[in-house]
């Protein structure tokens, strides 16, 4: 096993290598000049549309603007908010942290751009089904003969739900919270895969599996009720106990803040270690950043192409708010609740080292922080795994042409996903999440660049309209 997983990272080190993230950083940049720093100079207007509802709507499409943009943030809004923090400040340093936020500062132009996209090139079935994403907009945007394309974003758009992001990685999250909390010494432990595991481990894998087949065999709506119950619920929680966590540790929070820039830029390395660092850095805080908040990888478009709205636009400003949601608060949260209370120098990994924060931050104990993040976790991983069937069967579906058999398949596949992957090792897991997660970027990012002048077209119409008025949208 140790073979296979130094195997898995070295594929890992160089899909997230300079280039890729060169291209990620590049793609934001160049969207964020392309539509004139918009995810910022609209951020009260994406936060108002993201409230209110889109006058006028003829209901095209399957669910509202609202439902589609929960399973959007369900889908985002999970074990990389929690674990995946920890892991990237863990392994690459406080300044993983400057990295993750400045990337999803620049994410929030891509994040625009794909759902936009999506919205102007999806179909709408005879049924009244709304299906569209990277795949439909590389087709229709790009032209017949870059077909190809689309069919690679989607196999790995099927293979990330199935295998990484959507359903092991999630589920690990779920079941490690509820061991340290229920068993924190596996002390009760059975016997499988020639291996002990904890029962609370066997009982989360169990429970959660059973939960997710009796909502994602409900189809899509199911699914929009569900995470537009709990996403905004949970997302509210987590961020008052962080905000919390960092009320209590106050004083240190200013040394925290230059601990970040200093070890994001490597001043706090030798100096021939100094581009070792940054580059580590950066790496991680990027990776764990698009793996938190999927700007630039494709996948929130395919939900999105759903929602009911005529306007592709205001659908890409809704969004775009998302991303800042995800990481510039929650993600950021996270991570400076992990450094005030010095856990990530506690030799300890994932969802391990938040739960320290939690029970060393607040002054309720070890106990307490592990209860909420073990609430926290199993809810956002929960709808995570949720958001991500959508995904790869929507994925699945333009592979096989429209059959809905393939499809079925696929959806028990996944079921079966989620039961096995609480006993999977979590290095290997974050790894494999992780290369599926760059090459699946790759396709939607050549797409982007490709179709940025029509997203600069289509943001420029709306917004004469809305300014002379024939666009009435307000709360």
């Amino acid at each position: 096993m140790d073979a296979f997983t130094e195997i898995l990272v070295k594929i890992d080190d160089f899909v997230w290598g300079v280039p890729l993230m060169v291209l990620i950083l590049g793609t934001g940049i160049f969207l964020t000049v392309k539509i004139g720093v918009l995810q910022f100079r609209r951020l009260g207007l994406s936060a108002r549309y993201m409230l209110g509802k889109e006058p006028g709507v003829e209901g095209k499409g399957e669910i509202s603007s609202f439902a589609a943009f929960c399973i959007a943030m369900s889908a985002t809004i999970g074990t990389g908010n929690i674990v995946g923090v920890a892991t990237a400040v863990v392994v690459g340093g406080p300044g993983a942290l400057f990295w993750m936020v400045f990337a999803a500062c620049i994410g929030m132009a891509t994040k625009y751009a794909e759902c936009l996209l999506a919205v102007k090139y999806r179909d709408i079935k005879e049924d009244g089904r709304a299906f569209g994403g990277p795949f439909l907009y590389i087709e229709k945007g790009m032209g017949e003969k870059w077909k190809w394309l689309a069919k690679l974003f989607a196999v790995l758009g099927a293979g990330a739900g199935l295998l990484g992001i959507g359903t092991i990685v999630q589920v690990n999250g779920i079941s490690s919270a509820v061991t340290t909390f229920f068993d924190p010494n596996k002390e009760h432990t059975i016997s499988l895969f020639g291996a002990d595991y904890s029962i609370a481990t066997v009982f989360a894998a169990i429970a959660v599996a059973v939960l997710v087949a009796l909502v994602i065999i409900g189809g899509i709506q199911r699914i929009g009720k569900v995470t537009t119950l709990i996403v905004p619920f949970m997302a509210v929680i987590y961020i008052v106990v962080t905000v919390l966590v960092l009320l209590f540790n106050i004083t240190e929070i200013p040394a925290v803040i230059g601990e970040v820039f200093k070890s994001a830029f490597g001043l706090d390395a030798m100096a021939g270690g100094a581009i070792g660092a940054i580059m580590l850095a950066m790496q991680k805080g990027v990776a764990r950043g698009i793996f938190s908040n999927e700007a630039g990888l494709g996948s929130a478009p395919i939900a999105i192409a759903t929602a009911e709205t005529n306007e592709p636009v205001r659908q890409g400003l809704i969004n775009s708010f998302g991303v800042f949601i995800d990481t510039v608060i929650i993600c950021n949260l996270t991570g400076l609740s992990i450094l005030v209370t010095d856990s990530h120098l506690i030799g300890k990994e994932g969802a391990d080292v938040t739960i320290n924060a939690l029970g060393v931050g607040l002054p309720f104990g070890q106990q307490f922080g592990a209860f909420v993040l073990m609430i926290c976790l199993a809810f956002f991983a929960f709808t995570t795994i949720l958001g991500w069937d959508i995904y790869g069967e929507r994925c699945l579906e333009y592979l096989s042409g429209g059959k809905m058999g393939p499809v079925r398949v696929y959806r028990w596949l996944y079921i079966l996903a989620v039961l096995i992957g609480p006993f999977l090792t979590v290095s290997a897991v974050w790894t494999i999440a992780d290369i599926f997660n760059g090459l699946m970027a790759i396709p939607n990012l050549i797409a982007l660049l490709a179709l940025s002048g029509v997203v600069a077209k289509e943001t420029k119409s709306y917004f004469d309209r809305l300014n002379s008025g024939q666009i009435k949208d307000r709360l």
